[in-house]
């Protein structure tokens, strides 16, 4: 029999908290993280609003001249990280060192730490260039950095698919730990693109809301009249196990990580299939992994990023994967309603979600709903938390390049 793969530890820092409890809380009752832009002087820009990791203090998570050595999204995964294996009660030992992996991901990486690093070597010249400035963009920093803070030695990457990093990365980590490779893996992502480049990037695509005034409404997925998602940061990392392994170790079980699905579009660098067909194969994947039907899901956390074409390709991706009439019956939220789109993190955070959903029989809703859209015709939670006793719930993210990741949480008996 093939071993299961259960989900031991959590942590995270978000737009709606700096732990799982405090996240957990806040987006079961709906709480907004959008709020006016503060990391940087956002005035020549049309966008001047984000979901930011509030009150967070790198100092608490490292001492005060090693913050200044990591970007702000290492340091995002540094702070997840900690909490993940603090709460797993996970000893590393010289003897279990090689025997833990680690793949938290980043879609883009070191943004702040580049976009300064290019202003000054314009401006003062290359000499003032930091000699730590490789290791502080470099997409796989985060993971590099816990793996030497906690004395980790097995595989240690990161996974790079764009707003599909962070479930593949979690998806990585389920199969090196269904091969045997090892016993236990930190597995996530971390994210921090709230600087004027990656704003204006993002809102130059066309993706971006501009509800700058009054940004009480907005994200708003699958609502007709959304106009664009809002750009989110932050860190979640999950501590992933065999089952025999945690068992051996006492260790308190969360959930199971039962299934997982990647496929591409192989259509357009940016936009999704216009049939989301990639995304309802890498369901039907994640499904057939975790040996459930579609008739199994009782919540699909949806990728739902409130760009017009997204929320359609997604609606039609689970009709597909499900059939028409069965999709519009399974209950579906957005959660970046509430945190926003924390890009190659989220689908980690997310899978946190699901975890929490299965665990809690509470299935968070899609805040921001007001004017139904006929063609996004599914069950989306509208605005109130709902109580529901579920086993399985999957989480969809696909990505920038047609890249689709599917996780499938099981509740763990």
């Amino acid at each position: 029999m093939t071993e299961r793969i259960v989900i031991t530890g959590m942590g995270t820092v978000n737009p709606l908290g700096l732990n799982v409890a405090e996240t957990w809380k806040n987006v079961t009752n709906g709480v907004s993280g959008v709020g006016p832009i503060t990391l940087f002087d956002h005035s020549n820009l049309q966008v001047h609003i984000a979901c930011e990791v509030k009150n967070f203090d790198p100092g608490k998570y490292m001492d005060s001249k090693e913050a200044r050595r990591r970007d702000r999204f290492e340091q995002l995964a540094t702070a997840a990280a900690n909490e993940a294996i603090a709460s797993a009660n996970l000893e590393v030992t010289e003897e279990t060192a090689p025997r833990i992996g680690i793949v938290i991901s980043s879609a883009i990486g070191g943004l702040h730490s580049l976009a300064e690093a290019v202003l000054i070597n314009d401006k003062e010249g290359p000499r003032r260039v930091s000699p730590f400035l490789i290791p502080m963009l470099m997409a796989n920093g985060g993971a590099g950095l816990v793996a030497i803070d906690h004395g980790i030695k097995g595989p240690c990457f990161s996974v790079a698919s764009a707003c599909a990093s962070g479930a593949d990365g979690i998806g990585m980590a389920f199969m090196m730990l269904k091969s045997g490779m090892i016993d236990v893996a930190l597995a996530g992502a971390s994210e921090s693109t709230v600087t004027s480049v990656g704003v204006a990037a993002f809102d130059r695509v066309g993706a971006m809301s501009r509800q700058n005034e009054d940004y009480s409404m907005t994200p708003a997925p699958f609502d007709k009249n959304r106009d664009g998602l809002v750009m989110g940061e932050g860190a979640a990392v999950l501590v992933l196990e065999k089952e025999s392994h945690a068992k051996a170790r006492g260790a308190a079980i969360f959930a199971e990580l039962a299934g997982y699905g990647s496929t591409a579009d192989a259509y357009h660098v940016t936009a999704p299939h216009e049939k989301g067909e990639g995304g309802a194969a890498a369901i039907r994947m994640a499904l057939h992994s975790a040996g459930a039907n579609p008739e199994d899901v009782g919540y699909i956390n949806a990728h739902g990023t409130a760009t017009q074409l997204n929320d359609l390709s997604e609606t039609k991706a689970v009709k597909g994967a499900f059939g028409v009439d069965l999709a519009r019956k399974v209950p579906i939220s957005s959660t970046k309603s509430m945190t926003g789109h924390m890009m190659g993190a989220t689908g980690a955070l997310e899978a946190i979600f699901c975890a929490q959903a299965v665990r809690e029989g509470i299935l968070p809703p899609t805040i921001h709903y007001r004017t139904p859209d006929p063609e996004c015709d599914l069950d989306v939670i509208p605005n109130t938390a709902r109580e529901k006793k579920i086993n399985l719930a999957i989480s969809n993210a696909f990505g920038f390049g047609g890249h689709n990741a599917v996780l499938a949480v099981r509740k763990y008996q």
